[in-house]
């Protein structure tokens, strides 16, 4: 710990003569009053550096020299910190020197020093040094010290291949570079530097400390084969997976990750301790063994959580996927339905006249469009066609294979807490055939939904009174028209009205109690009205019936009764597509008889307009014919009794 005071005294220009004085000062020596006397002409003449500056200025350097008393006291070591220097002196007589120190100086520049082979350290801390330069005659060098200054890049380290020690923090590095060559580096100290990413550290294989403290280093830290400490507080590490690669290292035992944005989660000690087994110390904390033991056990606990989280997200993209093909399915099968009602139409109308010429519709277009949607399904059938989901006290049914469930046997507990039952992408007519098999599985089921289900009609709600119990309705409008219909809720209210119905699609109906009343007394009347009429228009009884008009009052009555009686219930697909079809039939039945009905009056008519032209002379006719058979009465006689004869025989 030798420490020397450098006194630099020159004169003006014109006292040239004057010799430059050094006064070296070693603390509690005895020769700190010992002046150094050199010739100024001498040292000046023989050992001038000069360096130009602007205006061809020129620095020069001073020359140090040492008695031999200090040199015998501190023979391999110089230290000259804090005195104030611009410039490295040149050092006189020193190349045994093994410890230079230049700390808390101004120095610019590395210079004047390449003659001192076997110096082994060397300190330039806390100067303003802006590149590394002057030292690659060093090759004995073990410890270089750069900490402090201004360098912006690492160069010029070529044949320092001896290099133990390297210290470049608090200068303005943005990239670590050139130093691959260094096999013996043990330390390495970059804090402080502009660093955002770790590279270039193949081949320091000796290294077994790396500083990265106060840089910006986000991601990608290179694992090296020997590294022991590795210190990347203050950094910008959010992510443990930026740093797992660490976990392979066997070596390191020692981290600092304190300052990061890694640190601030509630995982973090736990998470990395798991990882890292190896570890003696973090974040400058020695690790006991409870922490390991209570790290291990949280690190399980957040894999089951991620594992759990990565499930129900698979699982939510699998429910996304299902449903967007069951849209699909649908969507085609309607488009199929459509289609078939469309061609269905169309023969009805073939062939029909148009100017003259029979036009038709062309049945390879349509099972062009036919085979296309059949493609569509066949490449869709791959996924899945049907979902089932319960997902807190509401069970999710999408597409007609999901009725299927209804079969299973259902745990208690599960099957109680079910309150909503979910329709979506099935058929009304489906969901009928097992709501006695939904009232049986979930006796506390109060919610009904339906979304894309066809409902077309209000009498297809008249299928919901054999629930056993209902609180709430939802008919969405998309895929039910029904909604569209003024007055849809009314009607449900007036026929679900023992459910005490509390809410439909989302709104309270307590206010409707009194429309409820006024439309049980006069809905029914007019119904009875409308499908009686209704019911004896179908019937056709009047002319080829030969009952009289009292009967026929009596059976309009009671036919009208069961009509409305029958408006009240269920009607399926099916049955309704046979009655349909008996109304077809009734509908052509009287369009026939219609149509003789107008031609036999059209006959008659023809025949009186006839009449009406040839009965005056016909009359005439008869009048003297009449008058020309009585002219001769007893011939006339004659006449009239043999006809009656040949009409006896």
């Amino acid at each position: 710990n030798c420490g020397l005071q450098l006194v630099i005294q020159t004169s003006s220009i014109p006292e040239k003569t004057k010799p430059f004085e050094f006064r070296i000062n070693k603390e509690q020596s005895s020769f700190h009053n010992r002046l150094l006397q050199h010739d100024l002409e001498r040292n000046y003449s023989g050992r001038q550096d000069n360096t130009n500056f602007g205006s061809s200025s020129s620095i020069t350097f001073p020359v140090l020299q040492r008695t031999a008393e200090e040199k015998i006291l501190n023979s391999d070591r110089l230290t000259l910190e804090r005195q104030k220097l611009t410039v490295c002196p040149i050092i006189d007589g020193e190349d045994h020197l093994r410890l230079l120190n230049f700390q808390h100086n101004f120095i610019t520049r590395i210079q004047n020093i390449s003659n001192l082979h076997h110096l082994v350290f060397l300190d330039l801390y806390d100067n303003q040094i802006e590149e590394i330069s002057g030292v690659s005659t060093l090759r004995s060098l073990r410890v270089l010290l750069l900490g402090k200054n201004r360098i912006k890049k690492i160069s010029n380290l070529e044949n320092l291949k001896n290099l133990d020690v390297l210290d470049l923090h608090g200068n303005q590095i943005a990239k670590i570079e050139n130093i691959s060559h260094l096999s013996e580096l043990r330390v390495l100290n970059l804090a402080r530097n502009l660093l955002t990413v770790v590279e270039n550290l193949n081949g320091l294989d000796s290294l077994t400390e790396l500083n990265l403290r106060h840089n910006q280093v986000s991601k990608d830290v290179d694992t090296l084969p020997c590294l022991q400490r590795l210190f990347l507080s203050f950094n910008n590490i959010s992510s443990f997976e930026d740093i797992l690669c660490l976990a392979d290292s066997s070596s390191l035992s020692d981290i600092t990750l304190d300052g990061n944005p890694i640190a601030q989660e509630t995982w973090y000690k736990h998470t990395v301790l798991h990882h890292m087994m190896q570890l003696r110390q973090l974040d400058m904390k020695r690790i006991t063994e409870e922490e390991r033991r209570m790290a291990s056990i949280a690190a399980r606990k957040e894999e089951e959580r991620k594992r759990e989280s990565h499930r129900q997200t698979l699982l939510k993209e699998k429910k996304r996927l299902t449903i967007g093909n069951i849209a699909r399915q649908w969507e085609i099968q309607q488009n199929r339905i459509a289609l078939e009602a469309s061609l269905n139409k169309d023969k009805e109308n073939e062939p029909c006249q148009i100017n003259g010429s029979a036009a038709y519709v062309f049945p390879e277009e349509s099972r062009s469009l036919d085979t296309i949607l059949s493609s569509a399904v066949q490449g869709l059938s791959v996924l899945e066609s049907h979902l089932v989901e319960v997902e807190g006290d509401t069970l999710g049914l999408y597409g007609a294979g999901a009725l299927e469930c209804l079969d299973r046997n259902w745990s208690v507990q599960t099957a109680g807490i079910i309150a909503t039952v979910s329709f979506m992408f099935i058929e009304f007519d489906e969901i009928v055939q097992v709501l006695a098999k939904l009232k049986t599985k979930f006796p506390n089921c109060v919610h009904l939904k339906f979304k894309e289900t066809n409902l077309v009609a209000l009498q297809q709600f008249n299928a919901l009174a054999e629930m056993h119990r209902m609180e709430q309705l939802t008919v969405d409008p998309q895929g039910n028209p029904v909604v569209n219909l003024t007055l849809w809720k009314y009607y449900v209210l007036f026929r679900l009205n023992h459910f005490n119905l509390q809410k439909i699609n989302g709104v309270k109906v307590g206010w409707c109690c009194f429309l409820q009343m006024v439309l049980q007394d006069k809905l029914v009347l007019f119904l009875k009205d409308v499908f009686s009429q209704f019911h004896y228009l179908l019937e056709g009884k009047g002319k080829k019936s030969g009952v009289g008009s009292e009967e026929s009052s009596d059976n309009r009555r009671s036919g009208g009764e069961s009509t409305a009686r029958a408006t009240l219930n269920y009607m399926t697909k099916d049955f309704h597509m046979e009655k349909l079809e008996e109304i077809k039939e009734r509908k052509t039945f009287c369009q026939t008889y219609i149509e003789n009905l107008v031609e036999e009056a059209a006959d008659i008519n023809m025949k009186n307009e006839s009449l009406q032209k040839l009965w005056p002379q016909m009359f005439i006719e008869l009048v003297r014919d009449a008058v020309i058979e009585i002219r001769n009465k007893n011939s006339y006689m004659k006449l009239c009794l043999q006809r009656i004869m040949d009409q006896k025989e």
